[in-house]
């Protein structure tokens, strides 16, 4: 996949912005704070639905203005041309179409531009909360199984209506208790539902992934060591026994897992009551990352956090493209963390991409040959500068 054409009206840092991109690499170079990143996180934002910086549209809006406007134009691996238009606002709905029509459901416009982002953000997800590697894992979903986004988001509002109820439900009493019960039952039976759809695609794509995350690793790091990538439910020892006797075969199916699930809410149903929360489901779920034999978070050292963190991205480059267009690739700041080795290295998997934006502070940092383009902020306005020359090899 191509992004062909980028315009930015009224986003971060751009008032209006206009850039064609060429296959191959195009690095922006320019000092700290001057907008590289916002441009990427405006490719990002109409690729996955959402910001790796912020968790609503507002803050993409430039300071001053209530619109603002993304336009992607792309060419996909068959040569068809699509158009990708994300408008976005402060305290209004986000408006979204897809080759001029608009979409219904936001969701319905993931994938349809494919990027694979890696920012010094990501660290997180070896070294963060278990939030943070499921929200990398349903990011990858998302833009491989498009429908994932939309039943993400429903099992979240089920999620929610059953907390409010198991909140309110700790003071009620008698047939208002009783009323409450019921009313949570349902909605236990919409996260049955929802939840064990979600599991048995996490537990594909922690299969799909851990492969190519392996290799990724070893070609950067240049290390012995095996990465391990496990999913681990919050159910309990049922699910983790399907997910064992499955290892070398078939995902579970949808059933037993829900069967599972209904069998853990049963389990915990009465401290959920006293608690007013959700205790069980793939919102509380743990994606385990390891090092030869020791976990990730908590004894990975610096160099290797950040040669796994970067190792889950370029898989997921790979396990996208399985399925696919060829995503786009979104390198920031990302060569300034590494050492001389790995740059050499990173450059050389660049190399398999059709087409990698890259953002740099300090030019010498990026050993790959392409466009470059200059990045200025100007009055509180980011210009680009293209350049006629290419970085040289």
């Amino acid at each position: 996949m191509q992004l062909r054409h980028l315009e930015l009206v009224d986003v971060r840092s751009y008032d209006r912005a206009s850039l064609d991109l060429p296959v191959g690499a195009t690095v922006l170079v320019g000092p700290n704070a001057q907008g590289k990143t916002n441009l990427l996180e405006a490719v990002q934002r109409v690729a996955t639905g959402g910001s790796h910086r912020v968790a609503g549209d507002g803050p993409l809006v430039r300071v001053g203005e209530e619109v603002g406007l993304i336009r992607c134009e792309l060419e996909t691996d068959v040569g068809r041309r699509r158009r990708v238009e994300v408008e976005i606002g402060t305290g209004r709905r986000t408006r979204t179409r897809v080759d001029g029509q608009d979409v219904r459901r936001a969701a319905e416009a993931i994938g349809v531009l494919r990027a694979v982002l890696f920012a010094p953000e990501d660290l997180t997800i070896v070294r963060g909360d278990p939030g943070d590697r499921r929200r990398f894992l349903d990011d990858l979903l998302s833009q491989r199984r498009p429908a994932f986004a939309a039943a993400r988001a429903d099992y979240d509002r089920a999620l929610r209506q059953r907390n409010q109820l198991l909140k309110r439900s700790r003071h009620l009493s008698g047939s208002a208790s009783e009323a409450a019960a019921v009313t949570i039952a349902a909605w236990t039976e919409q996260l049955v539902t929802l939840g064990s759809q979600l599991l048995a695609a996490r537990i594909a794509a922690v299969r799909t992934l851990a492969g190519p995350v392996d290799r990724c690793y070893r070609d950067l790091a240049d290390r012995p060591e095996t990465v391990g990538v496990r999913y681990r439910s919050s159910a309990g020892q049922v699910v983790d026994e399907l997910i064992e006797e499955t290892d070398q075969g078939p995902v579970p199916a949808v059933a037993p897992l829900a069967q599972a699930l209904a069998g853990a809410y049963q389990e915990v149903a009465g401290e959920e009551r006293a608690r007013g929360v959700t205790l069980v489901g793939p919102h509380r779920d743990e994606v385990g990352l390891t090092i030869g034999a020791l976990p990730a978070k908590g004894y990975a050292s610096h160099g290797e956090a950040w040669s796994l963190a970067l190792a889950l991205k370029l898989a997921t480059f790979d396990v996208l493209a399985e399925v696919g267009d060829r995503p786009v690739v979104l390198l920031d700041d990302v060569f300034a963390e590494l050492d001389t080795a790995r740059r050499d290295r990173l450059a050389a998997a660049c190399e398999r991409f059709d087409q990698v934006l890259v953002t740099a502070a300090v030019e010498a940092d990026v050993p790959l040959s392409g466009h470059r383009i200059d990045v200025r902020l100007v009055d509180g306005v980011t210009r680009l500068e293209p350049r006629s020359r290419e970085l040289p090899s």
